[in-house]
């Protein structure tokens, strides 16, 4: 029956199936401390921790229980590393074979290169996640002691964690301010943080081709290699802009910080957008410039294959030297002495364009229904579909329509536009025939 499946619809339903149960456990009246919570406000939690986003009706500590927590996490887990990813290493641990079938849905999930180094690129992922998240746990526990009981600081470090390396966004504080907004002049937590993010973003099959070159950078691939140096000069260029933004800023978000305290929170608001959704600041009171940089990073987003959404970091570099190689009137997009393949750049331009459609046809559709302004609407559309989980607070605000929209662009935004737009759209057949050309003036 499933081997029938396109590999996506396989992997739809397994989102589905995660969310279904995640809004079951989330509506038992134990799993939440005011003994019950909506059906919309449990679809759209279980929603969000399975698309790793962090966007929430309302405060994670404030309204669920341990048990809810903990529900959330683990759908958070399952949506970070992917379901096929643990059915695989379940079938593994029982020493089942693995299909091709299943290997194909695989590779397609995990974004490797090929069907034959599925099980080793499995292996890699869950024990690279393990690795970085109990490591992430034990540094924060460090950074979370003094200020909070021994197994309180063990069980956050472990959450945050967690939390981070998924990209999801989700906190426990309870903070006023909201999520890591106490820690703003901690760089223990903060950096430990942006770490887990920037890792988790990176791609699992990132990892895997810097451990077969030995770390050596020029021997990885050329899909590494953008990963690697454009995530660097986001995050560089991302933390400059930041900082000569909000330092000139007069809406007092760097009103207070010591210069330290002002570069790290650069750093900060400039690799969280890439679909993390922690914020140690503000969000409301950034500056005109740090909101519009925000939503640009946010729609960037990580990198193909990891825990991250957007666009992805390669899409964006595709579509930029797309754009620049037809200015120069060259049909060849090349980058790192090879060229990008045809159809590679005809499906970064299609995905560019679905998440631009998307993002303006779901902020037309919520601005009918709220009374927000086109700011905070565009914010929160960004955020949800690039699975970042930001917000200027308007969430917890709006009807069960807004929130039904916000939980498609979630799963949207966790599957892939395109991959969605696919389930939808039966396959043409090739024709060896090409239809003669029609002369269409752009520009």
């Amino acid at each position: 029956m499933f081997t029938k499946m396109k590999p996506v619809t396989l992997l739809s339903l397994g989102y589905l199936v995660s969310i279904f149960i995640g809004t079951i456990l989330l509506l038992l009246p134990f799993a939440s401390k005011n003994g019950g919570t909506s059906f919309v406000d449990a679809l759209f939690t279980a929603t969000s921790a399975t698309c790793v986003t962090g966007l929430v009706p309302f405060d994670t500590f404030t309204n669920w229980t341990m048990f809810g927590q903990i529900v959330i996490l683990l759908l958070i887990q399952i949506g970070g590393v992917g379901f096929m990813t643990i059915i695989t290493l379940v079938f593994m641990m029982l020493g089942k074979s693995i299909g091709l079938y299943n290997r194909t849905v695989l590779m397609q999930s995990a974004g490797s290169y090929n069907i034959s180094g599925v099980n080793v690129l499995i292996r890699r992922i869950v024990i690279g996640t393990l690795s970085f998240e109990f490591l992430g746990a034990l540094l924060l526990f460090f950074g979370f002691k003094n200020t909070m009981p021994i197994g309180t600081a063990i069980y956050f470090g472990i959450f945050h964690s967690i939390s981070a390396f998924c990209n999801a966004g989700f906190d426990i504080m309870g903070a006023p301010g909201g999520s890591l907004t106490e820690y703003y002049n901690n760089p223990l937590v903060l950096i430990t943080i942006m770490c887990l993010i920037v890792i988790g973003g990176s791609g699992f099959i990132v990892w895997s081709d810097l451990i077969e070159s030995k770390f050596n950078v020029t021997k990885i691939k050329t899909h590494s290699k953008i990963v690697l140096v454009f995530n660097t000069i986001l995050i560089l260029v991302g933390a400059l802009l930041f900082f000569l933004f909000e330092f000139s800023s007069a809406r007092g978000n760097y009103t207070d910080l010591s210069l330290g305290d002002k570069v790290l929170n650069s750093f900060f608001l400039s690799i969280t957008p890439r679909t993390a959704g922690f914020n140690a600041l503000d969000n409301s009171a950034l500056s005109a410039g740090g909101k519009i940089l925000t939503i640009i990073l946010m729609f960037i987003g990580g990198n193909s294959g990891s825990t991250a959404g957007g666009i992805k970091v390669t899409t964006f570099v595709i579509v930029f030297l797309s754009l620049f190689s037809i200015a120069r009137g060259n049909d060849k997009v090349v980058i790192f002495k090879r060229r990008v393949a045809d159809g590679i750049v005809k499906q970064s331009g299609a995905l560019f364009t679905a998440y631009v459609s998307l993002i303006v046809f779901a902020s037309l559709l919520i601005s009918m229904a709220e009374n927000f302004t086109f700011e905070e609407i565009l914010f929160e559309v960004v955020s949800a579909i690039g699975t970042v989980g930001l917000s200027l607070g308007i969430t917890a605000f709006c009807g069960v329509f807004s929130k039904i929209i916000l939980i498609l662009l979630m799963f949207t935004g966790r599957l892939g536009a395109l991959a969605l737009f696919s389930l939808f759209m039966k396959k043409r057949n090739e024709n060896i025939l090409d239809e003669p050309q029609g002369r269409v003036i752009v520009g």
